[in-house]
C-alpha cells in the first residue's frame, strides 16, 4: 500500500469518489503527457511542479478540485513528484492499494480479508521521510488491529500507530506542520491540507492494476 498524504494518494481517492473512471500514474510529467496525448476519450492531464500545476495541465494536485463536475466519468492522466513515482515503483506487487487519511478505514477492511502480509510504503519528499505520510501508514495500521489479529514485523508499524493516535484530534496541525505542509502553505494551498486530514471520508478502495499503472475504485460513498 502506497502513502502520499500530501497529496497524490489523497488526490487519486478524491477523483475516484468524484467519479473519475480511472487514474492512471506516471513517473514523470513527459510520460503523462504523451500518455493523454494518444488517448481518445474523456480526460484530464494533472500533476504537480513544486507543489503547482505545470503549464499546460488541465488540474493539478488538488484533492478538493477534483469535484464531480470536473472529473465524473473520466479518465485522469496524473504524474507528481513523489507520490506518483512511488506507485508505479511498487506496481510489481500482487495487490497493489493506494490510501490516504480519508480512507483508512475503508482500505484496512479490504486488506483485513485479503489475509495476506502488508507493507506500508511511504512515498516521502524528495526522497526524505515525511511525517505525513507515516501517520497515514498509522491510520491504516491502528484501523487493522481493530479488524482482526495483526502481527507486526517492526517496530516502526508501532510507532507509526502511535503517531496516529497521537495526532488524531489536531490532524490538520500536525500536518501543517509538517514538511510537506510547509511545502504546500508556501504555496497558498492550505485547503489541500484540511482536505487530506478528513480522517475515513471516503468509504472507497482505490487498487492498482496493470503496467502502466491504473487506478480504480473497489467500492466508493459520498464524503462524510
Amino acid at each position: 500500500m502506497v502513502f502520499d498524504v500530501l497529496r497524490a494518494t489523497t488526490t487519486i481517492v478524491s477523483a475516484l469518489a468524484a467519479g473519475a473512471r480511472q487514474v492512471r500514474v506516471f513517473d514523470s510529467l513527459d510520460a503523462a503527457r504523451s500518455a493523454a496525448r494518444c488517448f481518445d476519450g474523456p480526460k484530464l492531464l494533472c500533476g504537480e511542479q513544486r507543489c503547482l500545476p505545470p503549464e499546460g495541465f488541465d488540474l493539478g494536485n488538488s484533492p478538493g478540485h477534483f469535484t464531480a463536475d470536473r472529473v465524473g466519468g473520466r479518465t485522469v492522466f496524473l504524474s507528481t513528484t513523489n507520490g506518483t513515482r512511488a506507485i508505479v515503483a511498487a506496481r510489481g506487487a500482487k495487490r497493489l492499494f493506494v490510501a490516504g487519511l480519508v480512507n483508512a478505514a475503508a482500505t484496512a477492511r479490504a486488506l483485513a480479508g485479503e489475509a495476506r502480509d502488508v507493507t506500508l510504503l511511504c512515498a516521502g519528499t524528495n526522497g526524505r521521510r515525511a511525517v505525513e505520510d507515516l501517520i497515514g501508514a498509522g491510520a491504516v495500521a491502528a484501523a487493522l488491529e481493530r479488524f482482526g489479529i495483526v502481527e507486526h514485523s517492526s517496530n516502526t508499524t508501532r510507532r507509526t500507530i502511535r503517531l496516529f493516535h497521537d495526532s488524531r484530534s489536531r490532524l490538520s496541525e500536525v500536518l501543517r506542520n509538517t514538511q510537506g505542509g510547509q511545502n504546500v502553505r508556501n504555496v497558498g494551498l492550505d485547503a489541500d491540507i484540511d482536505f487530506a486530514a478528513r480522517i475515513d471520508a471516503f468509504d472507497l478502495v482505490a487498487q492498482v492494476i496493470g503496467d502502466p499503472p491504473v487506478v480504480r475504485a473497489v467500492t466508493k460513498s459520498s464524503p462524510v
